[in-house]
């Protein structure tokens, strides 16, 4: 089998986390050479399993990370500055990517002592079953080939969309970030009008999930836009008709919309506060 993915010839991960562990995964799957990734990672028990579930270099050496050609930073924002300024005299001009929530690319490119090839990424949750969503913000100096690299890299555990400014990502982040969150709980709260219906908690379950499961799928789909959808479900005078009604009574809607504020004011905030140093 050849590698399908062509323009990354080696990958260093800094962390080990469930989303680098999500991408590591998804590569594989594309049939790119495990023995061409190291991970970067001081918990020797995770470096194990990682070496074992996906035969890759394992280290917890943060100079090894500097060989490769593509260099992810998959640790917690909190860490990322004190890893930056570590990493910034030793990097050769390869790709850094970093997928810390909050830390805008400015900041990151200060710590690493002005280092300018740098792709900010926000992945979500369903990447750990190959169907995330990716926003993914080049500075400009980053390279054509470059950006083909990230943009290799983050399809392999779902969809890319690339922003041409920065300051979006606070809005990425409260939705398509935040959204699996948001989707969850109305799941779950959905699940729990079905038991107060009469049904079992099994019977609801099911039936909540595989109606989650097929309506995004037919939204993804379908070559009709979601309002039309929703119209053709919502026949007049009909059951589905109330159910909206009082979605609508009830400001569902500008509910979902203060959420969302409020997610991307935090992410705002966040960044300022990551940034200070």
């Amino acid at each position: 089998m050849t590698n399908a993915i062509k323009s990354i010839p080696s990958i260093s991960f800094i962390g080990g986390g469930n989303m680098a562990s999500a991408i590591i995964s998804g590569l594989q799957k594309k049939q790119f050479d495990m023995a061409r990734i190291t991970v970067v990672e001081l918990d020797a028990a995770k470096r194990q399993q990682l070496s074992l579930e996906f035969m890759v270099n394992t280290t917890e050496q943060l100079v090894a990370a500097c060989n490769a050609n593509l260099i992810v930073l998959a640790v917690k924002p909190q860490q990322l500055r004190d890893l930056a300024i570590f990493l910034g005299g030793q990097l050769k001009h390869q790709l850094v990517i970093s997928i810390a929530a909050g830390v805008r690319s400015a900041d990151l490119s200060r710590w690493l002592g002005g280092y300018h090839n740098i792709v900010r990424v926000m992945p979500n949750t369903p990447a750990q079953i190959l169907m995330g969503i990716s926003a993914l913000y080049a500075m400009p100096k980053v390279s054509e080939m470059q950006r083909n690299q990230a943009s290799e890299l983050l399809q392999a555990v779902g969809e890319t969309l690339w922003l041409s400014d920065e300051s979006k990502m606070d809005a990425v982040t409260a939705i398509s970030g935040s959204g699996p969150a948001y989707v969850f709980y109305f799941i779950e709260a959905l699940q729990k009008a079905g038991v107060s219906l009469g049904l079992t908690e099994m019977e609801s379950t099911k039936l909540v999930l595989n109606t989650f499961a097929g309506a995004g799928q037919l939204a993804l789909y379908s070559p009709e836009n979601v309002t039309t959808l929703r119209a053709q479900v919502t026949s007049k005078g009909g059951t589905t008709e109330q159910g909206i009604l009082s979605l609508a009574h009830h400001d569902v809607q500008g509910i979902i919309l203060a959420a969302a504020k409020a997610g991307a004011t935090r992410s705002v905030s966040l960044g300022d506060d990551l940034g200070k140093d």
